[in-house]
């Protein structure tokens, strides 16, 4: 692989926090960001699962990322998103505490993760983008939304 080319790449990317700490995911998965809205439980769903959204239509899983991330729980408020991501074809619903903004950075500035004891969270994290004044976590939602099947 050429790293010349990878380097030259620009990341789009949608930041949004959990807890105190920011993230971002592509922003080529990212369908829309809505406020929460009615929440239908399933039964026996996976506790990170909070039930399921009616879309347009459109029966869409919502998962709860601070549950599947192991964050305590926290009432959603005024500030809460949801997420709604196209993975492979299937849409899902993220629920976040808020998104941030829709950042442009070079891909050069993404560092692999650090090592860290076998975290099951570590798996889900593709990078690390140092920016000036913070460091915002990559997650990669391929790997994360491709674990719940």
């Amino acid at each position: 692989m050429e790293h010349t080319m990878v380097n030259d790449q620009v990341l789009q990317l949608v930041t949004f926090t959990l807890e105190k700490e920011e993230y971002a995911v592509n922003i080529l998965n990212v369908q829309e960001i809505n406020r929460i809205n009615e929440i239908t439980r399933v039964p026996n769903a996976p506790d990170y699962v909070e039930g399921v959204i009616n879309l347009r239509g459109k029966v869409i899983p919502v998962i709860n990322l601070r549950k599947k991330f192991g964050l305590y729980n926290k009432e959603t408020d005024e500030s809460s998103r949801v997420i709604i991501m196209d993975i492979m074809g299937v849409t899902y619903g993220l629920i976040v505490d808020s998104v941030s903004e829709v950042l442009r950075i070079p891909s050069d500035i993404v560092e692999p993760p650090p090592p860290m004891a076998s975290s099951m969270t570590s798996m889900y994290i593709k990078g690390i983008a140092k920016l000036e004044n913070r460091l915002i976590i990559f997650v990669d939602i391929d790997k994360l939304l491709g674990q719940l099947e």
